[in-house]
């Protein structure tokens, strides 16, 4: 299976020159020029992220930061910058490793191969999902908001991975119920919609935006 690269950089030459490199060899290529796209990118699950230190809407260094809250695989910083507390100020960050502009594609690509083979052997990487600009971490059981956590209760959390799961599917109380209390469970259907409306509010507080819908006698379904 290929391994995907996510290349970002505000210098559009660059993000072209890199990502028909590593297309050429066999890479799934992603780019980004902000960190907006870099985050809104981030449910590729990329192996590996080339990372530029300076950019228009928020530094790399900060936006290594945000994406160490949700994947484990190797960043490479691609600065200009050269001094010893600079690239410490990079692997405190977050990041792996350290390459400066100008650099050869040859070296870049070695770098990048040796780190695809450590993380090999003891990559995990979480499971993640992305909605309208939510970041849905399954494994860690978090989400996400433009770097801010939303809290949510356990219920509520089981509530928004079956539906989002199952993105743009109808299901009705008590389906849900059944998925996330379990067929055994003890209790009544009603209480989805309780969990639901307390779910919307949360989402529309953080968001300004609403992601469950309801289909007016049939159910509720994730909006993607």
């Amino acid at each position: 299976m290929s391994k995907k690269i996510l290349i970002v950089d505000d210098e559009m030459m660059l993000t072209e020159l890199l990502s028909d490199h590593f297309g050429a060899a066999g890479y799934l290529t992603y780019t980004a020029g902000s960190a907006a796209d870099a985050l809104a990118l981030l449910h590729v699950q990329p192996d590996i992220i080339l990372l530029d230190i300076h950019m228009p809407d928020m530094d790399g260094m900060t936006l290594c930061r945000q994406i160490r809250d949700h994947v484990v695989c190797p960043i490479l910083f691609l600065t200009a910058k050269v001094t010893e507390q600079d690239k410490i100020n990079g692997l405190q960050s977050g990041g792996d490793d350290y390459i400066t502009k100008p650099f050869s594609l040859k070296e870049l690509t070695a770098r990048v191969e040796a780190h695809l083979r450590r993380d090999a052997r003891s990559r995990t990487a979480p499971e993640l999902l992305a909605s309208g600009g939510l970041l849905v971490d399954l494994s860690g059981r978090t989400v996400m908001f433009e770097g801010r956590e939303i809290g949510f209760s356990r219920r509520e959390f089981d509530i928004i991975e079956f539906l989002l799961t199952n993105a743009n599917q109808v299901f009705d109380r008590e389906r849900i119920y059944e998925a996330v209390w379990g067929y055994d469970a003890e209790g009544d259907s009603q209480v989805v919609k309780e969990h639901i409306r307390k779910i919307r509010a949360k989402l529309n507080e953080a968001t300004g935006r609403e992601f469950i819908e309801t289909s007016w006698g049939m159910g509720y379904k994730w909006k993607k």
